[in-house]
């Protein structure tokens, strides 16, 4: 019994002079001072009144453009969560500044007449663009949306305190204290929350109308036309709008006071909607959906094509879909990594749309079409041109492309090309599909 007392006593007292000396060890090293760089997000909180009070005429540079729409003589840029730019677009080789028109939370914009409908963060606003010099707020519907994703950053309405909880990127350098050592820390990582690892044009994703040839669905000359990104779009009397995971119509017969109609649960991951004679086209992370539009009150949902995980904006020509999938940069909401095609999509049978063929891509984001030329942007990797006159062959019918400029959506119309990206606008002449000629640009200047 004394033996085994001895051994724990010497157990005991090995391991206090162990962590003597671990102890010892440590407090003997040098400390570092080392500096940290990462970004975080940080909450602001804007309240009712404040947002209810804040459509007005303002400055502002180009500086993080969003989606692009035309009407008439008129572009209107998005400036991501800021506003709206309007250009006179008259000459498209010498656009001009006319007005910026300060819209709180907005990516989402569409015209008819002189009445646009923006979003501001949950609301949808009526605005008087008659003069755009001096714009008024008409009307507004309040809480249509509960939520959103703007610039990678998700906002929230917080109904009982009577205010949206927005975050903002910000950028933290911190100097601490640190064994020099033994541990090493990266110069640059992000912490704080929420984090979403997304580039700004991910499905901040939003515009309104419909890109490419007129579909036939509205009066021509009443409404304007966006891009394949679009949240929004008009049809005759209807404005319709999806939100992450809703179709949200709305009777528009009274263009300044537009009526909720009730809305369409979806799937979540709701990104796009592009309007097609008497259809729908709703593009989503996870398929493409298919509504008959016959009752323009009530859309009714025909099928779903899945595809895997990506962000999918759809246009539509004749009997086919053309959907781009796109997952670039791995960690984004997008999805898988690598998975970069354009789908050809069989909708002669719009009860059963069936995959035809996948063509490689890069990254592709935005498309348009005035048959028989398919634009696609490709994000970073630029623009290309295809003929579309042989769809199964469009990889063998590429006519032209464009490196060295930023693109994500486009609208060709009267063989004018608008192209917006990170960089700014692009307008092009494409009389020549194979030799596209660049009419004017207008460079962002971010910050």
């Amino acid at each position: 019994m004394k033996g085994l007392l001895k051994i724990k006593f010497y157990s005991i007292c090995l391991l206090i002079w162990y962590g003597f000396l671990v102890f010892a060890s440590i407090s003997c090293q040098d400390k570092c001072r080392q500096v940290r760089k990462y970004r975080t997000t940080k909450p602001v909180q804007i309240s009712f009144k404040v947002l209810e009070n804040s459509i007005s005429n303002g400055t502002a540079t180009l500086e993080n453009p969003g989606k692009i729409y035309l009407k008439d003589n008129y572009l209107f840029i998005n400036e991501i969560k800021k506003g709206i730019h309007v250009i006179d677009n008259s000459n498209p080789s010498s656009p001009k500044f006319v007005s910026f028109i300060n819209i709180p939370g907005n990516v989402d914009m569409a015209v008819i007449g002189n009445v646009m409908y923006a979003d501001s963060y949950s609301d949808i606003v009526v605005i008087d663009i008659t003069n755009p010099t001096k714009i008024g707020e008409i009307n507004r519907v309040k809480k249509v949306f509960n939520n959103g994703t703007i610039d990678g950053i998700s906002w929230y309405l917080d109904e009982q305190n009577r205010q949206i909880i927005d975050y903002q990127w910000v950028d933290v350098t911190d100097t601490v204290d640190v064994i020099c050592e033994g541990n090493v820390y990266p110069q640059i990582y992000y912490r704080g929350g929420p984090i979403f690892y997304e580039s700004a044009f991910a499905d901040k994703a939003s515009s309104s109308g419909q890109s490419g040839v007129n579909s036939g669905t509205k009066a021509p000359g009443t409404s304007g036309i966006g891009g394949s990104m679009a949240r929004f779009s008009i049809v005759n009397d209807y404005l319709y709008a999806v939100s992450n995971q809703e179709l949200i119509p709305f009777n528009i017969e009274n263009i300044n006071s537009p009526k909720i109609l009730p809305k369409i649960n979806l799937n979540w991951g709701i990104e796009t909607i592009f309007p097609y004679k008497d259809k729908l086209f709703i593009g989503s992370t996870t398929g493409m959906h298919i509504f008959d539009n016959t009752n323009p009150a009530a859309p009714k949902l025909l099928s779903t094509y899945n595809h895997f995980k990506a962000c999918d904006p759809v246009v539509v020509y004749d009997n086919y879909a053309y959907v781009t999938l796109r997952s670039t940069n791995g960690a984004t909401r997008c999805g898988q990594v690598n998975n970069n095609q354009l789908d050809l999509i069989d909708i002669s049978d719009p009860l059963y749309p069936t995959l035809v063929k996948s063509f490689d891509m890069e990254g592709p984001a935005g498309l348009g079409i005035d048959y028989p030329n398919l634009f696609i942007c490709e994000g970073d990797k630029g623009l290309k041109v295809f003929s579309m006159a042989e769809p199964k062959d469009i990889d063998k019918n590429k006519l032209f492309e464009f490196k060295g400029i930023d693109a994500f959506d486009v609208i060709p119309l009267g063989k004018k090309l608008m192209l917006i990206g990170k960089d700014g606008l692009y307008q092009y002449d494409y009389s020549d599909p194979k030799n596209l000629k660049l009419l004017s640009s207008i460079k962002s200047t971010p910050k």
